[in-house]
């Protein structure tokens, strides 16, 4: 008698690979070719490539904590991503709003402790503005658990469809 392995959401993983290599092959330009602290113009009024460094978490929070936050946030991602993926394991593999939120949100968190393993800090490199106003600078591995979060929230919270 053979059994047929679960048709699990596992295999979505891929996508977070293809988001940490995305992000470690930019970020990786970003230290070879950008200077520091220096804008370079992408397009006027709007976006420029901006090398910079953060030690705490999105928006720079804890950032002048003292070092403790560098194991805070390597902890933090790596317990998250670790529940995302055993739920990915639970979620049924044609069940791409669940499973595409979670591995973009995994495959940021991975690519962000990363950089803090590596560098002690996150590499940030997008930055965007209007007239004075400049959101904070990100990078490819941010816009993934931002944009994973959002389907979290939008499929999760906001489906009309029945819960288990």
């Amino acid at each position: 008698m053979t059994s047929t392995p679960a048709k699990n959401a596992l295999p979505w993983l891929i996508v977070s690979i293809v988001v940490i290599a995305l992000d470690q092959w930019s970020k990786n330009w970003v230290l070879s070719a950008l200077p520091e602290y220096t804008p370079v113009v992408v397009i006027e009024g709007f976006w420029n490539w901006y090398r910079s460094y953060n030690t705490g978490a999105a928006f720079s929070f804890l950032s002048d904590a003292g070092g403790w936050q560098k194991y805070f946030f390597l902890a933090l991602a790596v317990g998250i991503s670790g529940l995302l993926a055993r739920w990915l394991a639970r979620t049924p593999r044609g069940d791409w709003k669940t499973a595409l939120p979670y591995a973009l949100v995994i495959g940021g968190a991975i690519g962000n402790v990363i950089d803090r393993l590596m560098h002690g800090h996150v590499v940030d490199f997008i930055q965007w503005y209007w007239r004075s106003f400049y959101w904070p600078s990100f990078n490819i591995a941010d816009a993934a658990i931002v944009g994973g979060a959002i389907g979290i929230a939008a499929f999760g919270l906001f489906s009309k469809e029945k819960q288990e």
